[in-house]
C-alpha cells in the first residue's frame, strides 16, 4: 500500500501524506501497525518530540503508528478517517470521500471524541 502513497511538502503543516492513485470512499488507504506504549510510560512520551505524533490508545496508553500513520495532517474538511483496531494493534486509514491522485490525505484529529485539538488548547 505504501506504493499508493508518498510523503511531500504540505500546505497545511510541514510534511503530509499524498495519494499516488485514486481512492474511492470506503477504500483502505493504509493499515499501520503500532508500537503500543503502556499508560505508565505515556507521561515520559509527552516530554519528547513524539508527543505530536502518537494516538491515544486503550487503557490510557499511547500508540506510535508505523508506516506513514503518524504523518497524516488534520483538516476539518478531511477526506479520510482513522480506525483504531486495538486487538490487531493497528490504526487503519479509510477514505470517506473520493481522493484523487496527488491530493493530500487528511483526517480529523477529533475523531477519537475530543472536542478540541490538543495544539489549540
Amino acid at each position: 500500500m505504501l506504493n499508493d502513497l508518498r510523503i511531500g511538502a504540505s500546505e497545511l503543516h510541514g510534511r503530509g501524506v499524498f495519494a499516488t492513485r485514486g481512492f474511492a470512499p470506503g477504500d483502505t488507504v493504509e493499515r499501520c501497525p503500532v508500537i503500543d506504549v503502556p499508560a505508565t510510560e505515556r507521561d515520559r512520551l509527552d516530554q519528547t518530540a513524539l508527543y505530536d505524533y502518537y494516538f491515544k490508545w486503550q487503557d490510557g496508553g499511547a500508540a506510535l503508528a508505523l508506516g506513514y500513520g503518524s504523518l497524516y495532517n488534520h483538516s476539518p474538511s478531511h477526506n479520510a478517517r482513522y480506525v483504531k483496531e486495538f486487538d490487531a494493534n493497528v490504526v487503519a486509514f479509510v477514505a470517506v470521500v473520493a481522493i484523487s491522485p496527488g491530493e493530500e490525505i487528511t483526517v480529523d484529529y477529533t475523531d477519537d471524541g475530543r472536542n478540541e485539538l490538543w495544539f489549540d488548547v
